[in-house]
């Protein structure tokens, strides 16, 4: 069975960083594209940033390019967000997922499996 954790979410300042990290079991980490989504309450999931099976290949939203840095670890099934300058906007549950042959990465449905998220919150 899989299972995708995050983790590392938490309380920080506007301009203040967070690595968040996301422990996989269940699946060979090097098999799946990875992806991370955020939800702020009341709104739709969002794309976030997007992995490569290899690490090869990275792509993000608009609004985090330059200041989030998405990473992988395949010996470890983790994947990682690095996330700097974080902004009062970037406030939301972060969530992992997994996907096998993605062909549109920013779509939410072409994802296998999902983690429960972590909730990032940041204050002005």
């Amino acid at each position: 069975q899989v299972q995708l954790v995050e983790s590392g979410g938490g309380l920080v300042q506007a301009g203040g960083s967070l690595r968040l990290s996301c422990s996989a079991s269940g699946l060979t980490a090097s098999t799946y594209t990875m992806a991370w989504f955020r939800q702020a309450q009341g709104k739709e999931r969002e794309f976030v940033a997007a992995i490569s099976r290899f690490g090869g290949t990275t792509g993000y939203v608009y609004s985090v390019k330059g200041r989030f840095t998405i990473s992988r670890d395949n010996a470890k099934n983790t994947v990682y967000v690095q996330m700097n300058s974080l902004k009062p906007e970037d406030t939301a549950v972060y969530y992992c997922t997994a996907g096998l042959r993605t062909s549109a990465a920013r779509l939410w449905n072409q994802y296998n499996y999902w983690g429960q998220g972590t909730q990032v919150t940041v204050s002005s």
